[in-house]
């Protein structure tokens, strides 16, 4: 199956999106595009047996009920430079395939991650892994900034002092702080890309993994618009209900009173119409996907 160029993302290959003070994504290659979730659907069929609106309502189709391989027939590979601690939670997600630069063979660069002023808060207190919504007095950011910025310049001083009496680098950057720039190859394929977003967008995600994130979402758009808009839809946007909750939200329904036609009138008030407002509705009265 050969490879169909996707005018959008080839203009923006190579291009550099900054992220947080010194970082960035690109898009360094891709394989595949929505034409290519679609074809692996429809095996049996030909290029171009199929409109734009039915293609979108297929790749909309496969997303909600979880068919997930065709979406792995698209792979993208980024380049990405970010602090070593975003590289640490990114890394979690084992799905990829990735090359970092290493300090053992590299000297690593005098480039460090210092946090914006309105980044910086208190822990939060009802979240025992994030920080407060509310930013810190610029007092404290100052304070804060200028002491990153004294242990990470003391810090790097010590590495070049051990690399110029010719300690072996691997052993001279073992003190450099989580704050330093590192850079990688990342390649993975669309399915477990969303899977990757989605823990990430999320608002409990850290702030800076999250600006990452968002940016390759924003590239991903450029490759494959359709399955990133039915992924907005149905994963990103989307809420998890439980069965207790479920059986909640169907006893606060039912004392509404009005049945369909109120669940209907909501739901038009929100956009849908056609087979997603009889989903809908199917999915009130019986509880399933359809």
């Amino acid at each position: 199956m050969a490879h169909t160029p996707v005018p959008e993302a080839e203009a923006i290959l190579d291009k550099e999106f900054p992220v947080l003070d010194k970082g960035f994504v690109r898009l360094v290659d891709y394989l595949g595009s929505d034409q290519r979730i679609v074809q692996a659907a429809r095996v049996s069929y030909g290029e171009g047996t199929k409109s734009y609106r039915e293609d979108a309502g297929l790749i909309d189709y496969l997303l909600r009920h979880d068919h997930t391989s065709p979406f792995e027939q698209v792979v993208l590979t980024f380049h990405a430079k970010m602090p070593v601690f975003v590289a640490r939670q990114w890394v979690r997600h084992r799905t990829a395939r990735l090359n970092e630069i290493s300090g053992r063979y590299s000297v690593m660069k005098d480039e460090f991650y210092v946090p914006a002023g309105e980044d910086v808060a208190k822990q939060s207190e009802d979240n025992k892994q994030g920080r407060a919504e509310t930013a810190a007095t610029p007092d404290l950011q100052d304070t804060v900034r200028r002491r990153l910025t004294d242990g990470q310049e003391a810090a790097y001083a010590e590495y070049t002092a051990l690399l110029d009496e010719g300690v072996a680098r691997e052993l001279a950057r073992v003190n450099l702080p989580l704050s330093l720039y590192t850079e990688w190859y990342w390649q993975i394929d669309l399915h477990n890309l969303f899977r990757f977003l989605k823990l990430r967008m999320d608002e409990h995600a850290q702030r800076e993994i999250r600006a990452y994130a968002t940016t390759m979402f924003e590239i991903t758009k450029r490759v494959c618009p359709a399955a990133c808009a039915s992924f907005e839809n149905h994963i990103l946007g989307s809420v998890h209900i439980s069965a207790a909750e479920w059986s909640a939200l169907k006893g606060l329904l039912g004392n509404q009173g009005g049945g369909d036609a109120a669940a209907r009138a909501a739901a038009e008030r929100a956009g849908m119409k056609g087979k997603e407002l009889d989903r809908f509705l199917d999915k009130l009265r019986t509880g399933r996907q359809l």
